[in-house]
């Protein structure tokens, strides 16, 4: 599943590439019930034509339409809560974590204890091809602490665009998630962890691609405030129900 927002250019290169290993010989990511979802957020450009134009081409592929610019957490929930396969992967439409990587997320949800597996570029930076700024890069590094300080999450990476997780937890996850925007990452790794989901981390290959989405100031002073609000949240009750009637 591809949220996407004003990615005319870089979705169809993105589409081709993510085809081309479904129709190779790799085992965990092929089979005929396999579907690729485009999940269009209020695009002011030719996404949403971009996407059509593929999925006439391939019977696999699915546009979903979000009612305006709503946020890359409406959108991941949007895609989550209408895919129909086992496991469920989001991946960021610029595939900064190239395709491939699945099959170690796959690996280790294998044995069977783990519900979900995110992507880290935190858990093995070596693995890191191009780096952001400096800035953004240690940005991150100073959200993570803040996260792990507010939240209590012991994971490295928290904001990888890349995840995967197995339907049911996705359902059971995903219709409590309350945030829209940036923060929802560690809004649904938090939900999932307080369900009891089991979470693993895997460090993947990851590389900057410009044109990102996240405003460095606007943006991030944002994802600040949304971890206080899911400490609000969570005080108030308002992971305990669903928020829709897909409640897993």
């Amino acid at each position: 599943m591809i949220p996407a927002f004003n990615e005319e250019r870089r979705l169809p290169k993105t589409m081709s590439r993510i085809l081309g290993y479904l129709a190779g010989s790799r085992p965990q990511a092929r089979g005929q019930n396999t579907e690729i979802i485009v999940v269009d957020d209020g695009s002011s450009d030719e996404t949403a034509d971009a996407a059509t134009r593929i999925a006439r081409l391939h019977s696999n592929v699915r546009l979903l339409r979000n009612p305006g610019n709503r946020g890359k957490g409406y959108s991941v929930r949007n895609g989550m809560m209408h895919a129909e396969g086992e496991w469920i992967l989001f991946s960021d439409a610029d595939l900064s974590a190239p395709i491939e990587e699945v099959e170690k997320l796959f690996r280790a949800v294998e044995p069977g204890e783990a519900a979900v597996a995110i992507g880290s570029r935190a858990l093995d930076r070596k693995l890191i091809g191009v780096h952001q700024s400096w800035m953004r890069e240690n940005a991150g590094r100073f959200f993570n602490l803040c996260m792990r300080a507010i939240v209590g999450l012991d994971f490295w990476d928290t904001q990888c665009g890349f995840k995967l997780f197995r339907r049911d937890a996705a359902r059971d996850v995903f219709s409590r998630q309350r945030i829209d925007g940036f923060g929802f990452d560690v809004e649904a790794l938090y939900i999932a962890q307080r369900l009891g989901y089991r979470i693993v981390e895997v460090p993947v290959r990851w590389d900057h691609v410009d044109g990102t989405k996240v405003d460095m100031f606007g943006d991030s002073s944002r994802m600040f405030a949304d971890l206080l609000r899911i400490r609000w949240n969570a005080a108030r009750g308002r992971y305990s129900e669903c928020d829709t009637d897909a409640c897993a």
